[in-house]
């Protein structure tokens, strides 16, 4: 994922696509959504956030939301398979910890996930991006860039929530990234923000 906010004409682009070429619907959705003053500006990402381990079932299989948290809020999500052969295996005690931004030999950027053990241990898991099947990488990326761009996590929820994905999998991933970041809502108005049950998660 990349750290910096993206520029206007990336914003509408992004927008556009995603109400299928509608001018009016996509300005506006930034008119109601996007702080424009704000869009060009650099936002350096710490070597370090905080982060919540939240569980959720997509179908039958079980995964892991890592939500890397800025002042408390919400900055950006990773997901993947809870397995350990091909995915990401934790201890059930494991509900925090930190997410890493680290370098490879390359030069390239990763992202890794350190907690402490019952003993007090550091644990590492590297290269969390690694373990993503690609599609779900990308939507991830995408909430993570909708995230810091300090859009109203109410407005967020609604938007993920109302995505029309072909994939059935996908759909119900995407409702249990809605299920982790809802528990991030604040008291008050943002109660009223109610995901619609569904069977399979």
């Amino acid at each position: 994922m990349e750290e910096r906010k993206y520029t206007y004409e990336e914003v509408y682009r992004g927008v556009l696509s995603y109400f299928d070429g509608d001018e009016q619907q996509a300005s506006q959705w930034i008119r109601d959504y996007i702080d424009t003053n704000r869009v060009d500006e650099i936002e350096i990402r710490p070597t370090e956030l905080d982060c919540d381990v939240v569980r959720f079932q997509n179908k039958k299989e079980k995964w892991v939301a890592f939500v890397g948290l800025k002042d408390g809020r919400p900055y950006e999500i990773f997901t993947g398979l809870m397995d350990d052969d091909e995915g990401i295996l934790l201890p059930k005690s494991v509900t925090n910890g930190v997410i890493i931004k680290a370098k490879n030999p390359d030069g390239t950027n990763r992202y890794d996930f350190q907690f402490k053990n019952k003993r007090g241990y550091k644990t590492t898991v590297e290269g969390l991006s690694s373990k993503f099947n690609k599609e779900y990488w990308n939507y991830a990326k995408l909430i993570s860039g909708i995230l810091r761009y300090h859009m109203p996590l109410k407005n967020v929820l609604h938007l993920v929530g109302s995505l029309s994905l072909e994939d059935e999998n996908i759909n119900t991933w995407k409702q249990g990234v809605v299920r982790a970041l809802k528990k991030y809502l604040n008291d008050g108005a943002d109660a009223e923000f109610n995901l619609p049950d569904d069977d399979n998660n």
